[in-house]
């Protein structure tokens, strides 16, 4: 098959299934996604997936870069003295209490630390993208959620480096002091970039606001700072925020979120796809025991955080209590994590990851529906 029927038949079925999806069987396409890539998978139909890979990571990296673009780097600084209780609660009840539970079930340090990785950070793509979905994003618990995730996605890197380090392949303490010169120099950098945007280069870009390249300046800007950030050892989401935060308070951000929006949404089915694509099946679930406790607990352990993290945060009891289940879903550092895995273990966290990313999801998506009975009820009361 040549290549371009191959994409024009590849991308109508997107479509397709996309469309089943939503409007039959009212499911999120984020959720079809998913599952066509797990059945693709599952059925060996795709042997060379890396182009759906690198589809799939320009469509995170554009995805994180406007969002950046809502949140003016002035307003960082305030939201993170807001976000460091619920934040440090996060990791002691994702990774803390989770690594308890496992070796309760008898497993050793790595496999216990590694299971309270994939539990830890919610996915950020999969979040944002229901907000959106949702029309979620301008409401007020939503700049807890966000300012959660960075918070998270500042630290998920560093505990990314401990698992690496003892896998075998050596850590030091000097690691940890490296991860967070590496974070100061990318936003040191993103600010200095921003205001010099702001104060400055305002005619420089106002030359091409209308021209046809200004896309590829967009992508090019977004791309490079994501990489730039992969290059220091981070994460590239980190670096697609900052990249937005750049552009965040100049008068022609709308225009560039008009011109990038719908690249991102053609790029970004690819990124859900190939996170179905890399997930591993067998027969028999492995520790099916400690399956279902990890399952129930991830809720359990991200309500918590909702709940009493969001009233920390300033949001009222209902507010706190749908954020909980806003933070559900697990997707994106779950799967670089579960990379370190093999085995047995490598499949326990492929069943892990599917099964909380869908479970997630739906509780994501009835959050209000869920929140608003249990605070009529109790109103009534």
């Amino acid at each position: 098959m040549n290549l371009p029927l191959f994409l024009g038949l590849f991308l109508l079925t997107l479509f397709l299934t996309a469309y089943f999806g939503t409007k039959i069987l009212r499911i999120p396409d984020i959720v079809i996604y998913i599952l066509l890539g797990a059945g693709i998978s599952l059925a060996g139909l795709l042997d060379e997936v890396k182009t759906i890979e690198v589809a799939g990571e320009i469509g995170l990296i554009l995805l994180f870069f406007l969002l950046g673009m809502k949140y003016p780097l002035k307003e960082i600084g305030p939201k993170g003295r807001r976000v460091w209780k619920p934040g440090v609660l996060d990791i002691v009840l994702g990774v803390g209490v989770t690594a308890g539970i496992c070796a309760l079930f008898g497993q050793g340090l790595f496999n216990s630390l590694l299971i309270g990785g994939l539990v830890y950070a919610t996915s950020s793509s999969i979040t944002i993208k229901l907000l959106e979905h949702n029309k979620k994003l301008d409401r007020k618990e939503s700049g807890y959620v966000l300012s959660l995730l960075i918070f998270e996605d500042m630290v998920a890197p560093i505990l990314i480096t401990i698992l690496i380090g003892l896998s075998g392949e050596g850590f030091s303490p000097v690691d940890f002091v490296l991860i967070f010169l590496k974070v100061a120099l990318l936003i040191g950098l993103a600010a200095a970039i921003s205001h010099y945007t702001q104060k400055k280069a305002y005619t420089l870009v106002e030359k091409f606001l209308h021209e046809d390249y200004l896309l590829v300046y967009i992508i090019g800007l977004a791309l490079a700072y994501g990489g730039f950030a992969v290059w220091l050892g981070l994460s590239e989401v980190i670096g697609a925020f900052l990249a937005g935060l750049m552009f965040a308070g100049t008068n022609f951000k709308d225009k560039i979120h008009e011109v990038a929006l719908p690249v991102r949404n053609l790029f970004l089915p690819f990124f859900f796809l190939n996170f179905g694509l890399s997930l591993e099946f067998t027969s028999e679930i492995p520790a099916f025991g400690l399956l279902f406790t990890i399952l129930l607990w991830s809720v359990v352990h991200k309500l918590i955080v909702g709940y009493i993290g969001g009233q920390w945060y300033g949001l009222s009891r209902q507010e706190s209590f749908e954020t909980g289940f806003s933070l559900a879903p697990r997707g994106e550092f779950s799967v670089i994590i579960a990379g370190l895995a093999s085995g047995v273990l490598q499949i326990f966290a492929g069943v892990y990851i599917l099964a909380a990313a869908l479970l997630g999801m739906l509780l994501c998506q009835l959050s209000s529906r869920i929140g608003g009975r249990v605070y009529r009820k109790e109103k009534n009361a």
